[in-house]
C-alpha cells in the first residue's frame, strides 16, 4: 500500500557542485525538497522507492550509485560503479542529505506508455505493507524565451495542470506526444505514481521556474500513514 509520495526534479543544478557561485539560487528548492523527503520517513514505510525518468527501463538495489561525470563535476553518489540514471542520481542524493535509503530504485522511460506506468505503479505499491515513493519529475523546458526548448505557450498551462493536481493529492492525465513536444521529462515517472494508486493528500511545497525549466516539489501522504 502507498502510504506517502514526494514528488522532486533531478535538474544537474540541483547539485551545489555544479551550480558553482550560483549554488544559492536554488536554495529554496533543496530546502523544499529536504521538507518532502522528510515526510516520507515520518509516514512510518516498509521500503522506499525512488522512480525516475531515462532514456530505457532499470531496476537497481538500494546500494546502486550515480556520477555528475556526464555533467562535468568529478561528484560520485554512493560507493561503487556508477549505473544510475540523472534523475536517480538526484534520488539517492535527496535521501542521503536527510540520513535515508532507497530500498531501491526503478528508471521508466520517458516515453514509456500509460499502461507501462501503470503497471509499474501498481506493482511497486503491491511489494509491501507500507511504501513510500520518492518520485523524481521534471516540468516543462519550455516555459520562457530564455528555456532550453523556447517559449511554447501551451507549456505554462501543463505545468499548471500539474501543480494544482498534486496540490489536491493527485496526478492529472498526461498526454505522452505533448509531454514530448513540451520537453516534459517527468511525465512517466508521474503516471507511476498515478499508477500506485491510494487516496493521498498533497502539499505543494515549490513551484517556479528559476532557468525556464519547471520545477515542483510536493509531500504527499496517506490519510492512514500514521506509523503503527
Amino acid at each position: 500500500m502507498l502510504v506517502a509520495a514526494a514528488v522532486c526534479p533531478h535538474p544537474p543544478l540541483l547539485f551545489p557542485e555544479l551550480a558553482g557561485e550560483a549554488a544559492t539560487e536554488l536554495d529554496g528548492l533543496r530546502d523544499a525538497c529536504a521538507v518532502a523527503v522528510g515526510g516520507l520517513r515520518e509516514a512510518g514505510p516498509e521500503a522506499v522507492l525512488v522512480v525516475g525518468g531515462a532514456t530505457r527501463a532499470g531496476a537497481y538495489g538500494p546500494h546502486a550509485a550515480g556520477s555528475l561525470a556526464p555533467w562535468g563535476a568529478d561528484v560520485l553518489v554512493g560507493a561503487g560503479q556508477p549505473v544510475l540514471p540523472l534523475s536517480l542520481t538526484a534520488g539517492r542524493w535527496l535521501l542521503d542529505r536527510e540520513g535515508m535509503a532507497a530500498t531501491a530504485f526503478h528508471a521508466v522511460p520517458f516515453d514509456a506508455s500509460e499502461e507501462e506506468c501503470a503497471r509499474l505503479g501498481a506493482r511497486l505499491a503491491e511489494e509491501h505493507d507500507r511504501v513510500a515513493l520518492l518520485v523524481m519529475a521534471d516540468g516543462s523546458a519550455r516555459l520562457t524565451e530564455k528555456s532550453p526548448g523556447y517559449l511554447d505557450p501551451r507549456a505554462l498551462p501543463y505545468d499548471a495542470e500539474i501543480v494544482e493536481a498534486l496540490g489536491r493529492g493527485e496526478v492529472p492525465e498526461l498526454d505522452r506526444g505533448q509531454a514530448e513536444e513540451l520537453w516534459v521529462q517527468g511525465r512517466a515517472a508521474l503516471r507511476v505514481l498515478a499508477g500506485a494508486g491510494g487516496r493521498l493528500d498533497g502539499r505543494v511545497l515549490y513551484a517556479d521556474a528559476p532557468y525556464g525549466v519547471g520545477y515542483f516539489v510536493a509531500a504527499l501522504a496517506s490519510r492512514a500513514s500514521t506509523a503503527p
